[in-house]
């Protein structure tokens, strides 16, 4: 089974040439088959072209300055924004109240639209990584990607793999699998 070699990749380790457009929309082709209850679309991914990873790089180095960094991790927060060749956020908008799709059903429904993306583009060959860190919370970064009512998750950085993906843990699937004992514990 070919999703059984998709492991994260780190962005050190992938290189052009990146997904396209056509890819990147197959991608999100495919995202859009993860289970959602009532179609609410809980998510959107939003590309960031190459011409604006130094924007996004002075986005990240102002959130350094204001969380008092000294002027090294400032400037590796602003180099953060040029790993890998092609850089998306994933953006979720959960919708409180809704009765018959609960908010941890709307969580769900983004963590599947995700590992959709992720497993679409290991199928086209590219390696990818999803990153959080600081920058997912700074007020200016999220202002910059949501509208009200939406959270910045996550970054999903893709490309070309330059060297062959392994795991970093151990695959024991049967740690995570167990029979259910009847309420009895």
């Amino acid at each position: 089974m070919h999703l059984a070699s998709r492991y994260s990749v780190s962005p050190k380790y992938l290189g052009p040439p990146a997904p396209g457009r056509a890819e990147l929309l197959r991608a999100a082709a495919l995202a859009l088959r993860a289970p959602d209850h009532e179609a609410m679309r809980p998510c959107r991914f939003v590309h960031i072209d190459a011409h604006q990873r130094a924007a996004l790089g002075e986005l990240y180095a102002r959130g350094a300055q204001r969380r008092d960094c000294d002027a090294a991790e400032v400037q590796r927060a602003r180099e953060r924004a040029s790993n890998g060749p092609c850089l998306l956020a994933l953006i979720g908008h959960i919708k409180d109240g809704a009765l018959d799709v609960p908010a941890q059903e709307q969580w769900l429904c983004i963590g599947a639209a995700l590992m959709n993306f992720l497993n679409a583009l290991h199928l086209m060959g590219y390696g990818a990584k999803v990153l959080s860190g600081a920058s997912i919370y700074d007020a200016d970064v999220e202002q910059a990607f949501c509208a009200p009512g939406e959270t910045l998750l996550c970054w999903i950085v893709t490309g070309t793999p330059t060297r062959s993906a392994h795991s970093r843990y151990s695959d024991d699937a049967a740690s995570i699998l167990s029979d259910w004992d009847g309420g009895n514990r």
